[in-house]
């Protein structure tokens, strides 16, 4: 990871409470092996599928159970992608069970992180995804 580098985190969760969740863990990351993350929040299957049309994005956090569908529909959608515009998949559900964990898994997400999460794993699962070491998170 250079320094200066800016990774883009698209955070698709329809849950206020845990949208800021989110947010304020990746604020309080303090250290710059992953670079620098830009979060971008989106509610909805529609407002994630607007920002993936506009924007290059490195990861997805992704709820499954959304107002308007499935995050899995959000998946399939990126697996069409070229592979060097689809970004990483992290999927962020309450649904825990083996079996669900494996469809989850299955569909094509990268990793799977139970809600809710506690910062230190959020953390590791996006350094590990952007391929750096996990960062220390202040007050973690």
């Amino acid at each position: 990871m250079v320094d200066g580098d800016v990774r883009t985190v698209l955070l698709v969760e329809d849950e206020p409470a845990n949208r800021a969740l989110v947010a304020a863990t990746l604020s309080r990351s303090r250290d710059g092996r992953v670079g620098e993350l830009e979060l971008i929040e989106a509610d909805t299957l529609r407002s994630a599928r607007a920002v993936l049309a506009t924007t290059p994005v490195d990861l997805v956090l992704l709820d499954i159970r959304l107002p308007d569908g499935s995050g899995l529909d959000l998946i399939d959608e990126i697996a069409l992608r070229p592979a060097a515009k689809r970004p990483r998949i992290a999927i962020m559900s309450a649904s825990v069970l083996p079996q669900e964990r494996e469809t989850f898994l299955a569909s094509g997400a990268d990793t799977f992180l139970g809600k809710p999460c506690r910062p230190i794993d959020l953390m590791d699962a996006i350094a590990g995804l952007l391929g750096a070491s996990a960062p220390s998170i202040a007050g973690g």
